[in-house]
């Protein structure tokens, strides 16, 4: 290892603060997973707010917020460790914040000047291009500047970043595409909590900033104090041998990939709007930007990259959502009154749900459905018959001389028909499946403000769906807050601190910036599902806004609206909009000008890019310095490593480019799916290692790869392909839970696994360095 315990002290298991720990562990179950229990009965409105929603919208955050801070505070004042008195370092600090905001000031001046260029006639494809290659140029500036060969420099930024900036840094490292783009969309989907089947909405809210009190209280400042380089480091250095680190990079990479190509997916969509270019062209474009910080420089290009891109990513996401809170309330500040508007969208909602219009669609879905059902009965007779019928089709334009495109027409539909049985089977199976999702009220979306889908006190059938979405939504918040706690891009973040106190405080100041755009996050949905059901949904066809044409260019999925009863009018059903394209159409939506549009795309690709930079160079570590670590101290094996981890990152880089071009599904489910796999390898034996002595080698071998082992297993038995292919018939849920909290399941069992076997087996002497 490359000194990885230069600045250690003796491995001493944690054994004084318990009260502490305890008191705010508490604190923060009650916050998160009571408030959620028991939210069906929290619906009294107060200050125009039902409280359960506010609760787990804002109050719940508010107080994950105060628990970091009063833990640092306390903690670092018992240690001693409020303060230093080294005035160099003083003095550095005051240079950055210098640095810093002259840096802000540049950016709203850059800002300033597009608007007023566009206000003179600048063109919108010059303004999305100029914010593409100004803010990526600004990257790679920064990449080049901050090249290093140093281990230490590349591996941990030299220890020597204020815990300001490092939160700074975490919160753009954490806030990924899916935390920028699509979480807003999942609330404007998913409403409160989501369906029986799909849990969601506010559940990523408590989920992604809870977890951070398990960072603070449970994990950072511990490995901060080991002085090591990556997180598989940790476990080499608590458990000794080799296995314990080779499974740990594995994990690592694994977690890692799944997260990153959902952040390049995310690249590619942005630059492919903000260009015009294929969305395949668009992801190496974008990849080019992430390519120059983390492969020159490491963390250190990556930490100040990040930094910078989280005053881009917070003031893109800010900016639309008090601009639209103010169009809509004549007040900017969005998540202290979009309140207002929770009760009119539940006024617009029952409207809907009883309008003939609507009902007309909602019937014609569920013909739709039906007649895909009779196709499926006899795939291959089904499939004859409509080939048939469009070559008779395409036949008699021919004789009657019709028009050319009509005719067009008729052959493009000819040539899409299934080439085969097995894929008509698919294909049809699908669109039957659609088309009974969107023959519901609302074009199945749940009622905005409705925690848990059924009833507690109805039929059996609603009791049990309420039961099961509310399991759902629970097993997801704890996977996404436990898996909070073991994402190694997010731990490795905490090692760049000068000392263990700045650590914690960093963790403070990581929140608070995530915060920020977690308790808008919700204001946007909601004002932006205002704008759809009061002003879009209404509008003739022929005079709808040309963005919904423009964004459906870049990926039909994202957008799509179809004339299904014939009236011409656009009926809410008839609208269907994927959770990555709310944000991001959200200055067009309200009328914004367009400079607001090329800002948000900047700010989403800086979400992306900054997480994809964070998580490439996770792997590559994991690949070069965890798998094929040998132990090198000196100086020419720490250049090897080093280098063996630029090659890694590329490699990785371009197979996660090529896996994005597939599109594999949408963003917030990849990036969900990660956390249950990070949470299951990694918390279990990492928590115990820290506050367990007694936890062993075969123990912590045995722990995580069973947790993440039955964690891959119950994700995989519970794909449709998988299920398909080994002919498997009926649900393979274990208590009705989702595959994508499969976590739930492997944290458990690392859990049972590494305490029994730890009991069961003869304790090692621990190292020298450590804890």
């Amino acid at each position: 290892m490359l000194n990885p315990a230069a600045e250690a002290g003796e491995f001493k298991p944690i054994s004084g603060g318990f009260r502490l720990h305890g008191w705010l562990l508490l604190i923060w179950f009650a916050a998160s997973f009571g408030v959620v229990f028991f939210a069906r009965d929290l619906q009294m409105i107060v200050g125009g707010w039902p409280l359960g929603y506010w609760f787990a919208a804002q109050g719940s955050v508010f107080i994950f917020i105060a628990i970091v801070a009063v833990f640092a505070w306390i903690a670092n004042k018992r240690d001693g460790e409020n303060s230093t008195n080294d005035l160099a370092y003083a003095a550095y600090k005051r240079r950055l914040h210098r640095k810093f905001a002259t840096y802000v000031v540049c950016l709203l001046l850059f800002l300033l000047a597009l608007a007023l260029a566009e206000q003179w006639g600048l063109k919108k494809t010059w303004v999305g291009a100029i914010f593409l290659f100004a803010t990526v140029g600004l990257y790679a500036v920064i990449g080049i500047y901050g090249r290093t060969s140093d281990a230490a420099e590349y591996y941990v930024a030299g220890r020597s970043i204020p815990a300001v900036y490092n939160g700074m840094a975490t919160a753009a490292d954490w806030m990924s595409a899916a935390s920028f783009i699509s979480m807003a969309g999942g609330l404007y989907l998913q409403g409160f909590s989501g369906t029986e089947s799909q849990p969601g909405g506010l559940v990523y809210v408590l989920g992604w900033t809870g977890g951070f009190c398990l960072v603070a209280l449970l994990v950072a400042p511990y490995l901060r104090k080991l002085g090591l380089y990556t997180i598989p480091d940790y476990f080499g250095a608590r458990f000794g041998g080799r296995w314990p680190r080779l499974i740990a990079a594995f994990a690592a990479v694994l977690c890692s990939f799944t997260y990153v190509v959902a952040q390049i997916y995310g690249v590619g969509l942005i630059t492919s709007r903000l260009t015009g270019v294929q969305f395949e062209i668009g992801i190496l474009l974008g990849l080019g930007g992430v390519l120059v910080c983390s492969f020159l420089g490491g963390m250190r290009a990556v930490t100040w990259t990040q930094v910078t891109q989280y005053v881009v990513l917070i003031l893109a996401f800010l900016i639309p959502v008090s601009w639209l809170a103010y169009k809509q309330l004549g007040n900017p500040l969005a998540p202290f009154v979009y309140g207002q508007q929770l009760q009119k969208i539940t006024e617009l909602e029952q409207q809907l749900v009883h309008s003939p219009a609507e009902l007309q669609v909602i019937n014609e879905y569920a013909r739709r459905a039906r007649d895909y059902e009779m196709k499926l009965q006899n795939v291959d007779a089904s499939l004859e018959r409509d080939r048939n019928a469009l070559r008779e089709r395409v036949r008699l334009l021919n004789e009657g001389r019709a028009d050319e495109s009509v005719i067009v027409a008729a052959r493009r539909e000819l040539a899409a028909l299934p080439k085969d049985g097995v894929t008509a089977r698919e294909r049809w199976a699908r669109a039957m499946q659609d088309n009974l999702d969107r023959a519901k009220p609302l074009g199945g979306m749940p009622l905005h403000v409705k925690p848990f889908a059924g009833d507690p006190q109805g039929s059996r059938d609603e009791q049990q769906a309420f039961d099961v979405s509310r399991r759902n939504f629970l097993a997801l918040m704890f996977c996404l807050m436990v898996g909070t706690a073991g994402l190694p891009h997010l731990l490795t973040r905490f090692y760049t601190t000068r000392t263990v106190a700045e650590a914690r405080t960093s963790v403070a100041w990581s929140v608070f910036f995530i915060a920020l755009l977690y308790l808008s996050a919700p204001a946007l949905a909601v004002l932006v599902k205002f704008e759809v059901m009061s002003h879009l949904v209404g509008q003739n066809f022929d005079s709808l806004p040309a963005w919904i044409a423009q964004w459906a260019k870049v990926d039909p999925t994202l957008i799509m609206v179809s004339d299904v009863n014939g009236d011409h009018i656009l009926q809410f059903a008839e609208l269907k909009l994927g959770a990555d394209i709310v944000m991001l159409a959200t200055p067009e939506l309200g009328g914004l000008p367009y400079v607001v549009s090329g800002l948000v795309a900047a700010g989403g690709l800086a979400a992306a890019l900054s997480t994809a930079d964070g998580l490439l160079l996770t792997i590559g570590n994991a690949l070069a310095h965890d798998l094929f670590y040998r132990g090198e101290s000196d100086r020419a094996g720490a250049v090897r490593s080093v280098m063996l981890s630029k090659f890694a990152l590329l490699v990785v880089a371009l197979a996660a480019a090529y896996v994005a071009a597939q599109r594999p599904a949408d963003i917030l489910y990849l990036v969900a799916a990660s956390f249950s796999l990070a949470g299951a390898a990694f918390a279990p034996v990492m928590v115990l290692g820290i506050f367990w002595s007694r936890t062993t080698r075969k123990a912590a071998v045995c722990g995580m790869i069973s947790g993440l082992g039955l964690t891959i297993y119950y994700m995989a038995v519970n794909a449709a392909i998988v299920r398909s292919a080994m002919g498997l018939k009926g649900p393979g849920l274990w208590f009705a839970i989702q595959p994508i909290s499969a976590g739930v399941f492997g944290v458990l069992a690392g859990v049972v696994v590494t305490v029994l076997v730890s009991l069961l087996s003869r304790p090692r002497s621990l190292p020298s360095h450590g804890i």
